[in-house]
């Protein structure tokens, strides 16, 4: 079939004059003066600014953050910004920002460090700003996902290694608190580790918890609830994590043993309850139940929690042989003593929302680390979880209230983030005129002034 609607031909020509791409990144922007981010970087990082040095680390880190957040995924592409000097400001040349890293990368535990104790002063302040709209507002427990994740290498970068899944490259261990259902969630840490690191090493679980307890901030700290699949189910990191004085609650992933598969048959059929499913609802053929005094503890915390699901696979899953008389079994620890066992239940497999943040983390530069040294990929972590807080620290502060709170970083990108503008002068003050015909600008001018109108941190 022919058409028969005409075309007309554009004409395109480069001589446009006061226009500014990714003009939505003014949000991003006035996130890091209202959180005091960018202060925060540069009064840390300041051992690293060589004498007469035209720009301040702190800034390039910041910038190479705004860089991620809309959507680059390498440190040449800080050219986008460069490009927008009327929006984002002076922007280091590349040379400069690949000498930087490389200084962090030749001091990395100390960079490492400054790096994270700007983190956590911002997300301080970003949390107070926030108010009743912050995680934990409501006196409930923070949930504090933990879980590893690949990252495949296509060259032989240093640690790179073959991963569990047959994979080449690196197998990170990231922890995100959770902002709920309806909101995102936030980085706390990425672990960067070789591609050979296992997936229930206590030790990495208990330095991606520390780190993760360091970003808290301090008036949070006894509202911490740790979840991990059963790669943290292990004795040595439920020991710690149970350590008198640290009062964390916990809700743990367990392997199927082979005394936990007998109690499981011996339990009498009254003592299986209907599970919930996402929304709070009895969902049908699925039940959970308590094994705690039927499984021999020694050696375990006291206080541990042992509750059982079943469930009848979905159509077309492969049984496994651990699936009873066709139905699969899942079990988890918890020290938590109210509740009913469907709701705690239904908390614990909540912890799937972090597969959500670590593809957002990858759309945000976690999917590919660009750099050789790995020193140098550590610090690009350490700059991805700077990104992220960004967008879930404005979505926190500018969009709450809405659907936008939701959006992962693609669809900020789209609707938000690539809008045209033009960039005005006149009366000493400078306009950024967005287009009238976008359908979210409306949406972005009120984001932008209600970030405008909160105050800068002394």
């Amino acid at each position: 079939m022919q058409t028969i609607a005409s075309q007309r031909k554009i004409v395109v020509s480069a001589d446009g004059t006061g226009l500014v791409s990714q003009a939505g990144g003014l949000l991003l922007l006035e996130t890091l003066r209202i959180t005091g981010l960018n202060k925060a970087l540069s009064a840390q990082m300041e051992r690293w600014r060589p004498p007469r040095a035209v720009h301040d680390p702190g800034k390039v880190i910041t910038d190479l953050a705004l860089t991620l957040a809309l959507g680059g995924d390498c440190l040449a592409d800080i050219a986008m910004l460069r490009a927008q000097s009327e929006l984002f400001g002076p922007i280091a040349s590349d040379p400069t920002v690949s000498r930087l890293i490389d200084r962090l990368a030749a001091d990395s535990v100390r960079a490492l460090k400054a790096i994270r104790i700007a983190r956590a002063t911002a997300r301080q302040r970003a949390w107070t700003l926030a108010d009743n709209h912050a995680p934990g507002a409501d006196g409930e427990l923070i949930p504090i996902d933990i879980d590893a994740t690949i990252v495949i290498a296509h060259s032989g970068k240093e640690q790179a290694a073959p991963t569990w899944k047959k994979t080449f490259g690196f197998h990170p261990m990231t922890v995100f608190a959770d902002h709920g259902a309806g909101a995102a969630g936030e980085p706390l840490a990425l672990l960067l580790r070789p591609g050979n690191a296992g997936s229930n090493t206590a030790a990495d679980h208990i330095e991606a918890t520390r780190l993760a307890l360091a970003q808290f901030p301090k008036h949070r700290r006894r509202q911490v609830l740790i979840r991990t699949d059963s790669g943290g189910g292990t004795r040595e990191f439920l020991t710690w994590l149970t350590k008198p004085g640290r009062q964390l609650a916990y809700s743990i992933g367990f392997t199927l043993t082979e005394e936990v598969q007998t109690a499981i048959l011996a339990l009498p059929e009254q003592a299986w309850t209907p599970a919930y499913d996402a929304e709070g609802q009895v969902r049908p053929g699925a039940w959970v139940a308590e094994l705690t005094g039927m499984v021999r503890w020694e050696g375990w915390p006291k206080g541990m929690r042992l509750i059982v699901r079943k469930e009848r696979p979905h159509p077309g899953a492969q049984l496994r042989f651990t699936d009873i008389d066709g139905h699969r079994f899942t079990c988890f620890v918890t020290n938590t003593r109210r509740g009913q066992l469907a709701d705690l239940e239904l908390r614990h497999r909540r912890r799937a929302r972090c597969e959500d943040r670590i593809r957002c983390a990858k759309d945000t530069g976690l999917a590919n680390l660009p750099l050789h040294d790995f020193a140098q990929n550590q610090i690009w972590c350490e700059i991805v979880a700077l990104a992220c807080e960004l967008l879930a620290w404005m979505q926190m502060l500018a969009l709450h209230g809405s659907s936008a709170r939701c959006y992962e970083p693609k669809r900020l990108r789209l609707r938000l983030f690539a809008v045209a503008a033009r960039l005005v002068r006149g009366g000493r003050r400078l306009r950024l005129r967005l287009a009238a015909r976008w359908p979210w600008s409306e949406q972005l001018v009120t984001a932008i002034t209600r970030l405008q109108a909160l105050p800068t941190p002394t």
